[in-house]
C-alpha cells in the first residue's frame, strides 16, 4: 500500500521466507473478507507475496532488527535509522517513517505459573503447529490443551487428524475465547469437548508428561478445592493468550497502552512517535487475518503519506471505552480526518445488545447486535464531523438493546 501511494519502501523480515505465521497456518477459513473466497494461510500469504515481487520493494531476508532510534528533527519530518543483523554483517536504513507489524509472541508456561514438575511435553499451541506443519514432527499422542483461542481450538482439529488424541480442552473463563466458527468447526465436528471454568493446577511427570490436574475455578477464577481430577497425557498444549511484540517500539520510545500491551495510535495509525506507525498483531490482538490487512493498507498509505506530505495533525480527539468495552484502536482520531474504523473488543459475552458512542450526553451511533463475545473482535465506523464542535471525547459502550 505504501509503495503504490508513491513512496519507496523496504521489508525487513527475520525468517528466510515472506509471510510470517501464516506460513504455519495449512487450515482454511483466511480471505473470506479480502478477496471473497476461502483459502488457507500459504495461500493468502501468497497473493500478497506475489505482489511484492512484482515491485521494485526491497527485501531484507534472515535480517533481525535490534534497534530502532526515535528520530533525528529535519525540517518537519524525522528521520528514522534501523539497524539490522543478519549474516552479512550489520546494515543500517534510514527513513522518514517506519511502519512496526512485528506480530504477536505465545504466552508460555511461565507467565501463567502452572505449578508441578517440568518435564517434556509442555508446548505452546502455535509452537505445536510449527512442528506438524512445517517441521513434520509429532509432538505426542494424547493432548491436553488449556485455552480456548483460536489457535488452541485449531490445534485441537489438528492434533486429532494427526492421530494424536485429544482429551479435552480447557478454559478458565465461563466462556470460548475463540471465534464462534472454530468452537463449532474444530470441536463440535470432531467430538472433542470444551471444559469452561475448569484450568490445570498441576503438571504430573519427571522426564516427560504422564498426567496433569485440572480443576473447576470459582466466579473469582480460583480454584475450587475438591473438584481436582487426574487427566492422563503425554501433551500439554497452552493456548494461553497473545502479547505484542513490542520491545522494540519501547527501544524507539513509543507509548504503549496498557490494556492492549501494544502502541497508543491515532486514527492514521501514527503512534506518539512522529514517522512510527503501527498495525495487525503489535497493535493489538487480532482474530481475522483480513482485518490486520486492511488495517496494515491503511498504515501503509498513511507511512506513505507522512513521507511525501509531512505528519498530519489537527484537533485531536480522545477515544475512550467503559462498561463493557475494553479499549479501543485508535485510541484518538483528528476532527479533519476523515471516516475511520474503530475496533474493539468486549470485557464479556452479551445477547441482544448495542453498541454505542457517546459524545458527551449526546449518542452519535447505536449499532445493534444479537451476539458479542469476547473472542471476536468489533468493528465501529464513526465519522469525525458527526462529533459536536467543543466535545474533546468520544466514548464507547454496551448497552441493552432497545425493545
Amino acid at each position: 500500500a505504501a509503495h503504490k501511494a508513491g513512496a519507496r519502501v523496504a521489508i525487513v523480515e527475520r525468517e528466510q521466507h515472506l509471510g510470517g505465521i501464516l506460513r504455519q497456518c495449512i487450515h482454511p477459513g483466511f480471505g473470506l473478507s479480502h478477496f471473497k473466497q476461502e483459502l488457507t494461510g500459504p495461500e493468502y500469504a501468497q497473493r500478497f507475496i506475489d505482489q511484492v515481487h512484482a515491485t521494485d520493494i526491497a527485501l531484507f531476508l534472515n535480517s533481525m532488527v535490534i534497534g530502532i532510534d526515535s528520530g533525528e528533527p529535519t525540517g518537519d519530518t524525522s528521520v528514522h535509522t534501523v539497524t539490522l543483523m543478519s549474516t552479512a554483517g550489520m546494515r543500517q536504513l534510514t527513513g522518514r517513517a517506519i511502519v512496526l507489524a512485528m506480530g504477536c509472541r505465545e504466552r508460555t508456561r511461565s507467565e501463567i505459573k502452572i505449578p508441578g514438575s517440568r518435564p517434556a511435553g509442555v508446548f505452546t499451541a502455535g509452537l505445536a503447529q510449527r512442528y506438524i506443519n512445517i517441521e513434520n514432527l509429532k509432538p505426542g499422542s494424547r493432548a491436553v490443551i488449556l485455552g480456548s483461542g483460536d489457535i488452541g481450538l485449531i490445534m485441537a482439529r489438528r492434533c486429532t487428524l494427526e492421530g494424536i488424541s485429544v482429551e479435552g480442552v480447557y478454559e478458565l473463563m465461563p466462556y470460548a475465547n475463540g471465534l464462534r466458527r472454530n468452537v463449532k468447526n474444530c470441536l463440535d465436528d470432531f467430538g472433542i469437548p470444551l471444559h469452561l471454568s475448569t484450568t490445570v493446577t498441576r503438571v504430573i511427570g519427571h522426564d516427560r508428561v504422564e498426567a496433569v490436574e485440572v480443576s473447576q475455578v470459582d466466579e473469582h477464577l480460583a480454584p475450587i478445592a475438591g473438584t481436582e481430577r487426574i487427566v492422563p497425557c503425554d501433551t500439554l498444549l497452552l493456548s494461553v493468550g497473545l502479547i505484542p511484540e513490542n520491545e522494540l517500539s519501547v527501544v524507539a520510545g513509543v507509548e504503549l497502552d496498557p490494556r492492549t500491551r501494544g502502541a497508543v495510535v491515532d486514527q492514521s495509525l501514527q503512534t506518539g512517535v512522529p514517522g512510527i506507525f503501527a498495525c495487525g498483531n503489535v497493535l493489538h490482538v487480532h482474530d481475522l487475518v483480513d482485518f490486520v490487512s486492511q488495517e496494515a493498507a491503511a498504515a501503509g498509505r498513511s507511512a506513505a503519506r507522512c513521507v511525501l506530505e509531512g505528519p498530519g495533525g489537527g484537533e485531536s480527539i480522545r477515544l475512550v471505552g467503559k462498561n463493557g468495552v475494553r479499549y479501543t484502536v485508535p485510541q484518538s482520531l483528528h476532527r479533519d480526518g476523515g471516516p475511520v474504523t474503530v475496533r474493539f473488543r468486549v470485557g464479556q459475552p452479551y445477547r441482544n445488545a448495542a453498541l454505542c458512542a457517546y459524545a458527551g450526553d449526546t449518542l452519535l451511533k447505536r449499532i445493534p447486535k444479537r451476539i458479542l463475545t469476547p473472542g471476536e473482535m468489533e468493528s465501529f465506523p464513526i465519522d469525525p464531523a458527526a462529533i459536536p464542535t467543543g466535545a474533546d471525547t468520544v466514548t464507547f459502550v454496551v448497552e441493552e438493546a432497545q425493545s
